[in-house]
């Protein structure tokens, strides 16, 4: 078992997943259950899937969750990319935190793989 609260990847993970929060309440309440369920559930995601994968026995499954992990980052920035372009709001904070947790991930990954 990893300690996953020591993975800075994690500890930024967290951190996208609060801004993700702020961000979400500047779309309307209309979006309730469409962008704004889909985007906090990609958001989190990312940190749930990298601790529960450092909670498995073997780096091959701890890279599986990386993955998948890796996956909800670029749902959420697709997701971020059309907030932005249909309701003109500013996502480039977030999307530059998650190319840095993409870059992390994969760094992460390739270590545990060799």
């Amino acid at each position: 078992m990893n300690n996953y609260k020591g993975l800075i990847v994690w500890q930024k993970s967290i951190e996208l997943v609060e801004k993700t929060y702020q961000l979400v309440i500047e779309l309307p309440e209309s979006e309730k259950y469409t962008f704004i369920s889909q985007i906090t559930r990609s958001a989190l995601s990312v940190p749930s899937n990298i601790a529960e994968g450092a909670g498995r026995k073997s780096n091959k499954d701890f890279s599986r969750f990386l993955s998948i992990a890796n996956g909800s980052t670029y749902e959420l920035e697709t997701q971020l990319i059309l907030v932005n372009k249909i309701f003109k709001i500013n996502t480039d904070t977030i999307l530059a935190l998650i190319e840095e947790i993409q870059k992390m991930i994969y760094s992460l990954d390739k270590n545990l793989n060799k």
